[in-house]
């Protein structure tokens, strides 16, 4: 069966609830350059990477374990002329060997469940970054804290406790770039409309019934999230 997020995410850019202003304005932050040199982990269809690098010039690993992403990143890469600045390496990011102190900045976007959440991810990229560089991760945080009764926090905890959670690690939070409700609409909707699409494209059987099964009902839906 066709992978759920090969369809759910074939229209994004972006495959986080963020804009490509917000991504340079993250670079801006690190100040970064064409003497830069990051690593972006799990980086799916490396939007943020292609960003960065036509923005600032700098030199960006892309890693990428998904066959379908990691060949949709190389074709985007080649297509904006960037690739000679933008590797992709199809590996699993949890495997992949991080040289200590290598970089100036690494970066996991919305993907710290390779590392099991935000404590394993921090651990796992902030070894590799050379002194004064950065660690930038997207990660969500509940608007609303604590919870209402009945929602499930996800692993998740309030902006003040995820600070908390960071600088434990010994990294000062030196600036946050908070999605808004239009990125996490636009991002969203999206799933839903490729999705959707994917479906009338496909005869009629059950491997379609999964995914069908897994596109979110506003009905209950808590927008709180941020990240």
């Amino acid at each position: 069966m066709t992978w759920y997020f090969a369809v759910a995410e074939r229209e994004h850019a972006l495959q986080n609830p963020t804009s490509a202003e917000k991504v340079r304005l993250s670079g801006e932050r690190m100040r970064l350059g064409p003497q830069s040199r990051l690593v972006d982990l799990a980086v799916g269809r490396g939007g943020p990477a292609i960003v960065l690098a036509e923005a600032f010039g700098c030199r960006i690993t892309c890693v990428e374990r998904a066959p379908e992403f990691a060949a949709v990143a190389r074709e985007r890469a080649r297509e904006a002329g960037l690739d000679e600045l933008v590797d992709v390496v199809e590996a699993d990011a949890r495997a992949f060997a991080l040289e200590p102190e290598a970089y100036d900045a690494t970066l996991c976007l919305g993907a710290s469940f390779v590392w099991e959440g935000l404590d394993g991810t921090l651990d796992a990229l902030a070894p590799a970054v050379r002194p004064g560089g950065y660690v930038c991760v997207g990660e969500p945080f509940w608007r609303v804290w604590p919870l209402p009764d009945g929602v499930d926090a996800e692993g998740y905890v309030g902006l003040a406790e995820t600070v908390e959670r960071i600088e434990a690690h010994g990294l000062p939070v030196m600036s946050l770039i908070a999605a808004s409700e239009d990125d996490w609409d636009r991002y969203e909707t999206l799933h839903w409309q490729a999705v959707e699409e994917w479906l009338v494209e496909q005869p009629a059987g059950p491997r379609c019934r999964p995914h069908r099964g897994r596109l979110p009902a506003l009905e209950g839906r808590v927008p709180a999230r941020n990240a």
